[in-house]
């Protein structure tokens, strides 16, 4: 499948190191506006939406996480980027994992949330792809986005829940079953190996999409791999305890090559 010109947009000083933050399957790059206020005091922040999310073209699919991979790499190589850190959740992660493998030379960091090795059952991910096909993203919403946040703030904020809940039925239904497709077909367990960037893997502590085993895993697998559990938080820790998971990426990305000395 050919490659696909993914929506970006940069924030921070221009001649600033690039972080590159890749959103879950599902959620646009507005899922790190919590983030960006402290990254972009020191990084140049690369954010991007996947197919089907956002302005992205959604060719049919399936697709498979190499290819979704293939899109990042060719909008690094368009955007002239030699050596970025990577930041991804859920799916992001996933994508960041196969780029750092592929090409470990132009990542320099890489933050892992929210995420997995392996993603069974397949027939979970392929059913909710088809049932989006065939009566669109809002029709499978609750149950996409119930994982995301833990009922507690759900409680707390809804305006926040009902605004990822929208924008996620905005995503256009072809590019999000093929990102299911992708997700299907995920086995990264021996991918991980060939990681060489330093690595952190953050999981929620009460995600019951990627629950900390899987993380605690992942990071097992990737050399050198820091493991810390987010309390408090479902699938989007980065937005449920922004607080921790912020101190944790710059505890990380002050200590990747490349980057400033001291804290970005």
């Amino acid at each position: 499948m050919a490659v696909v010109p993914l929506q970006y947009r940069f924030d921070g000083p221009r001649r600033a190191p690039v972080a590159v933050l890749v959103p879950t399957l599902g959620a646009k790059w507005s899922m790190w506006e919590p983030q960006m206020p402290e990254l972009t005091r020191r990084l140049r922040v690369l954010r991007v939406n996947h197919r089907g999310h956002g302005d992205s073209p959604a060719p049919g699919g399936p697709y498979s996480v190499q290819e979704l991979g293939g899109d990042l790499l060719s909008l690094l190589d368009r955007c002239e980027l030699e050596r970025v850190v990577l930041v991804g959740s859920g799916l992001g992660a996933m994508v960041s994992l196969w780029l750092a493998a592929a090409e470990p030379s132009r990542v320099t960091g890489l933050a892992l949330l929210s995420s997995t090795s392996w993603a069974p059952p397949p027939r979970h991910w392929r059913g909710i792809g088809e049932r989006a096909r065939a009566f669109g993203t809002a029709a499978v919403s609750a149950e996409a986005v119930r994982p995301w946040f833990t009922p507690g703030f759900g409680e707390r904020r809804p305006d926040i829940v009902s605004r990822f809940t929208e924008e996620f039925e905005q995503v256009d239904a072809n590019g999000y079953a093929g990102c299911c497709d992708a997700l299907a077909d995920l086995d990264h367990r021996s991918l991980a190996a060939r990681v060489r960037a330093p690595a952190v893997v953050l999981s929620g502590a009460h995600d019951p999409r990627t629950p900390p085993g899987h993380g605690r895993r992942l990071a097992g697998s990737i050399p050198g791999a820091r493991f810390e559990t987010v309390n408090g938080a479902a699938h989007l820790a980065n937005i449920e305890r922004a607080d921790r998971v912020n101190d944790l990426l710059l505890e990380h990305l002050a200590s990747s090559p490349g980057l400033p000395a001291g804290q970005p």
